[in-house]
């Protein structure tokens, strides 16, 4: 990774720890803990914190006036968390959590864009183009395809290995083949290294990825001065300039979803099937004075375009999955992503 990247990488990463521990390190031991004032402080909180409400379209003191006169003091924990989660959810952000003590929500937006939108159907996958023959080298699971010309490649979460190594023997494995698809439907994000590992494969031009702030004041657009981050070097690594077909969908998020963001910037590269459901701000959190914990994003990710895209990355190519395909076990935007690498279109 180029050290300037790691630099602005890791110092956004310290800052958003010692942000996140402002609020436990400052708050008193007998702060109270009664359904009102925990109501109030995650209000407060994502008021004066979080970092999305210009792309989510929310008017937070709207939310607050609709539901603080829900809460009163002799209310049941159960009623609380249900109240709070109403709150969250009208944020439509899968990196807004609340942890009760017997209880978690999430965005239920996310959930059913990931599972109402699926462009992805993994009997189709397994049995027509990984198939029983298929490899493992690290997160990557792939065989040829396309009678032999295209390697397929399915990396289901980036919390499993992507290195340099896993990529190069898959490309051992296959070195014929005239480009790969790059399959991450249904990836909902992990470890922002794996990332860099990847792009440290494909052809770098140091070009502009994206800018990144972070919310610094209690102001709604309150931000830090934009930070600029450029494509790794490849180091050691040979890049790989053939054709590659990166592989999206509703259920793509986080990690995955700025993934998609930084693969746009790569001219062998493109970003083919459903939008992404976002997720590209960095997100923090806290404890409540009743002890349940939360957190949300406190940074905003700016595309070369001048776009925010946390609410979804867009594909080059839309490519709805057909079920007259995946009825008969063929996964039309797989074929359509080979079609591409052989033919041009």
């Amino acid at each position: 990774m180029d050290r300037n990247n790691r630099r602005i990488i890791i110092c956004s990463i310290v800052a958003l720890l010692l942000f996140a521990g402002c609020e436990k390190m400052f708050m008193p031991s007998d702060a109270d803990p009664s359904p009102t004032s925990t109501f109030d402080h995650l209000w407060t909180q994502i008021d004066q914190r979080y970092s999305l409400f210009d792309v989510k379209d929310v008017d937070w003191q709207a939310v607050y006036d609709s539901l603080r006169p829900q809460v009163s003091d002799d209310i049941s924990n159960d009623s609380l968390f249900a109240v709070l989660s109403k709150m969250l959810n009208t944020l439509n952000d899968g990196h807004v959590d609340l942890w009760g003590n017997n209880d978690i929500s999430s965005s239920q937006e996310i959930f059913l864009q990931r599972y109402g939108k699926k462009n992805f159907d993994i009997n189709a996958v397994a049995l027509t183009y990984l198939r029983a023959d298929r490899h493992t080298t690290g997160g990557f699971s792939y065989n040829s395809i396309a009678d032999g010309q295209v390697l397929y490649i399915r990396y289901s979460s980036f919390s499993s290995s992507a290195s340099p190594q896993a990529f190069q023997t898959a490309l051992q494995r296959f070195p014929e083949t005239k480009g790969i698809v790059f399959d991450i439907r249904q990836n909902g994000g992990g470890e922002i290294q794996n990332e860099w590992n990847l792009m440290q494969m494909l052809p770098s031009q140091g070009q502009l990825l994206y800018t990144t702030q972070i919310k610094n004041g209690p102001a709604h657009d309150a931000f830090s001065e934009p930070k600029a981050v450029y494509a790794p070097d490849n180091g050691d690594n040979k890049p790989y300039s053939k054709p590659f077909v990166l592989l999206t969908d509703r259920g793509c998020y986080s990690a995955a979803s700025s993934f998609a963001l930084c693969l746009k910037t790569y001219a062998n590269v493109t970003v083919m099937g459903d939008t992404t459901a976002g997720g590209l701000a960095v997100p923090t959190g806290g404890a409540l004075p009743n002890g349940w914990r939360y957190r949300f994003g406190v940074t905003r990710t700016i595309a070369p375009d001048g776009v925010n895209y946390e609410n979804g990355v867009p594909p080059d190519r839309v490519v709805l999955l057909d079920p007259a395909a995946t009825a008969i076990n063929r996964d039309n935007i797989i074929d359509s992503a080979a079609s591409l690498i052989i033919n041009g279109q």
